[in-house]
C-alpha cells in the first residue's frame, strides 16, 4: 500500500477480496458530482495493474459548460453551409415538345396578302391589256353585247372600261363635237377621283371589249376605280357569280330626262 498525505483511492482487480466482498471501483466526489451532471470522467478498466494508478484530468465545470455550448453552435453551422444540391448524373433534362415534333405552319395567305396578290393580277391585264373569258356576241334589240365563255367569281376582274382618260373640260368640249353627228355613239364615263371630275372617252371603235358591255340596271358587273402609279383606271368586276352564256351588263347609271328619251333603253 503506498502511503501518502493526500487520499488515493486504490482501484483492485475483481480477484482480491476484502472482507469477502469484492471491490469494483472507487470514485472520488467530485467525480460523481461530475456524473451526477452530466460530464463523462474517465474510469480506468479493472483490468489494470493493482500497483498502476493513472491520475486523469478530470474536466471542470466550467469547460463542460462551453463544450455544450459549442454543440448547438456547431449545428448551426453545419446548417448554415447547406451547399447547392448536386445534380444527378445521368439524368435526361426536361424538353419541349418541339424538340421532337416540327413546328406546323399555316400555309393559309392571310386577307392582306391576299389582297395584295390580286391588285398585282389586276395591273398586269391592265397593263398588258389582256382580255379573257368572254367574247362579241350578237343580242337581239341591242345589237353587239358581250358574252361571258368562263366562269366568273364574285368580286373578281372581269374588264377594264378603256378609253382615253381626259378632264371635265376636254370632256364637254367632245360631247359637244359628238352630238353634231347623230351616227356616232356616246361611250363617255364621267367619274370622281379625288375631288376632281375626270372621263373616260371609249368612243373611238378598238378592239377592247369593255366599251362594248350593255346597259342593264340588274347587271352582274359593277364598276370600281383602280390606280396604278397615281393614274385612275375604270375596271368592271363581278357583283355576283357569272356562268358561262351569260352576257355581261353593267348599270350606267345615267338617269337623266334627255337621256332616256334618246335612249328608251336605260330605263331597264
Amino acid at each position: 500500500m503506498i502511503l501518502s498525505s493526500e487520499p488515493y483511492f486504490i482501484f483492485l482487480s475483481p480477484e482480491k477480496k476484502n472482507g469477502g466482498n469484492i471491490i469494483e471501483g472507487a470514485m472520488k466526489p467530485e467525480d460523481q458530482k461530475d456524473k451526477e451532471s452530466g460530464c463523462n470522467a474517465s474510469v480506468p478498466s479493472s483490468d489494470q495493474n493493482q500497483e498502476t494508478v493513472e491520475t486523469q484530468k478530470t474536466p471542470l465545470p466550467s469547460d463542460c459548460a462551453d463544450e455544450a455550448n459549442a454543440k448547438p453552435a456547431q449545428k448551426k453551422m453545419v446548417k448554415a453551409k447547406r451547399g447547392p444540391r448536386r445534380k444527378t448524373q445521368g439524368r435526361t433534362p426536361n424538353r419541349k415538345v418541339t424538340d421532337y415534333y416540327p413546328v406546323r405552319r399555316s400555309s393559309r395567305k392571310s386577307k392582306s396578302e391576299l389582297e395584295t396578290e390580286e391588285r398585282r393580277k389586276i395591273d398586269e391585264l391592265i397593263t398588258s391589256g389582256k382580255e379573257e373569258g368572254m367574247k362579241i356576241d350578237y343580242i337581239d334589240g341591242k345589237g353587239r353585247g358581250v358574252i361571258a365563255t368562263k366562269h366568273f367569281n364574285r368580286g373578281e376582274f372581269v374588264v377594264e372600261y378603256h378609253g382615253d382618260l381626259i378632264e371635265i373640260t376636254d370632256a364637254k368640249k367632245r360631247e359637244a363635237l359628238y352630238a353634231q353627228d347623230p351616227s356616232t355613239g356616246c361611250y363617255m364615263y364621267y367619274f370622281q377621283y379625288l375631288s376632281k371630275t375626270y372621263c373616260v372617252d371609249a368612243t373611238k371603235e378598238t378592239n377592247r371589249l369593255g366599251r362594248l358591255i350593255n346597259h342593264s340596271k340588274c347587271g352582274n358587273c359593277q364598276t370600281k376605280l383602280h390606280d396604278i402609279d397615281g393614274v385612275p383606271h375604270l375596271i368592271l368586276i363581278a357583283s355576283r357569280d357569272i356562268k358561262a352564256g351569260e352576257e355581261l351588263l353593267y348599270d350606267y347609271g345615267d338617269r337623266s330626262k334627255a337621256s332616256i328619251e334618246a335612249h328608251p333603253w336605260l330605263k331597264h
